[in-house]
């Protein structure tokens, strides 16, 4: 049994008396324990050693005392075991050397044997449990299909992804037909993290914002929605996507036990939007973590009285930043545990 099941509580939409709370992006690049590991081994080592990806997931947990650990991973191993090669370049980001243009390139993309190509995920899951002991949940997750061939197209991060899209509105089918084969995989590779032992999973649509939402609905949300379908009897499906809140409505349709929210979604609209009975995640702009601790906690009160205590979960409303001051960090986590409804 877990000791604090505040997390899953919050994804059945219990009474709770206070909301959990994690950080999207918690076990990283802001705290010096990890900088420390960083120095020593490259990001895919990090990924693929369990010892390694265990100890990076945990150390926000005993520094802080979040409500649940998230998994130490990347959501290009996807592409990688695809037979599709990724490269982590310092100070650049994803690099794909060979970025898939042509129907020829989508033929030579593989559905993997996803025990055998990504087992060293499943290993680092059962590391991670044994290190945190039933204290808290572990969390999973993956790119969004969309998401994903974002990068397998284009090549690299991007402000537009101007390449991806140019390739899935001249080349439908060939888009599709990689949507798919990222899709397969997916679901094989989430259902495979759940009988490691994970508690929850959460897709992260990265780049649905660069979508309007006619080509949201075509070229990402109906894969998302897939994804959900295969694993929601198995497990609580989080659903995050950025700059995505005109589908709010749609993806609180889906079967998802929550729903992520960005910063530039008020809470008020995403209830509203929502319906107002579905979980909801989020919303604090990372940015706003450089102000003083002081007025984060102020903040993250406000933020509590404004989407209620219950079917909610604090995060923030897109990934942690590498240059936060540890004490904001922790001035954010302790603002959820001390909360009591005003």
């Amino acid at each position: 049994m877990l000791k604090n099941d505040l997390f899953l509580r919050a994804l059945k939409g219990e009474t709770v008396e206070r909301p959990p709370v994690w950080m999207m992006r918690q076990a990283g690049r802001y705290l010096p324990e990890f900088m420390e590991i960083k120095a020593k081994y490259d990001f895919f080592t990090r990924c693929q050693t369990p010892e390694l990806a265990s100890e990076i997931t945990v150390q926000p947990i005993r520094r802080y005392g979040m409500d649940a650990a998230i998994l130490f991973s990347d959501i290009l191993v996807i592409p990688q075991a695809m037979n599709i090669e990724v490269q982590m370049k310092p100070n650049f980001g994803p690099y794909l050397p060979n970025p898939i243009r042509t129907q020829k390139d989508v033929d030579n993309v593989i559905v993997p044997d996803v025990k055998e190509a990504l087992n060293y995920v499943y290993e680092a899951i059962k590391a991670t449990k044994e290190k945190l002991n039933n204290e808290v949940p572990l969390i999973g997750f993956a790119g969004s299909p969309w998401t994903i061939l974002c990068y397998c197209v284009q090549g690299q991060g991007s402000k537009n992804f101007d390449k991806a899209k140019e390739f899935c509105f001249t080349n439908p089918i060939a888009a599709h037909q990689l949507l798919q084969k990222i899709t397969d995989t997916t679901i094989a590779y989430l259902k495979e993290k759940v009988k490691a032992g994970v508690n929850a999973v959460q897709v992260f649509d990265s780049w649905g914002g660069m979508l309007s939402p006619v080509d949201y609905q075509e070229f990402s949300w109906q894969y998302i929605q897939q994804i959900i379908d295969a694993l929601k009897d198995e497990t609580p499906v989080i659903a995050f996507g950025k700059g995505c809140w005109f589908a709010l409505g749609e993806m609180a349709k889906s079967g998802a036990s929550a729903l992520g929210v960005d910063w530039t979604c008020s809470a008020k609209n995403a209830r509203y939007l929502t319906g107002g009975n579905i979980t909801l995640q989020g919303n604090f702009d990372p940015t706003r973590l450089f102000s003083p601790p002081a007025e984060i906690k102020k903040m993250v009160h406000q933020m509590i009285n404004d989407f209620g205590k219950d079917k909610y979960i604090v995060n923030l409303g897109h990934g942690i930043l590498p240059n936060i001051p540890l004490e904001n960090a922790k001035a954010f986590i302790d603002a959820v545990k001390e909360y009591k409804a005003d």
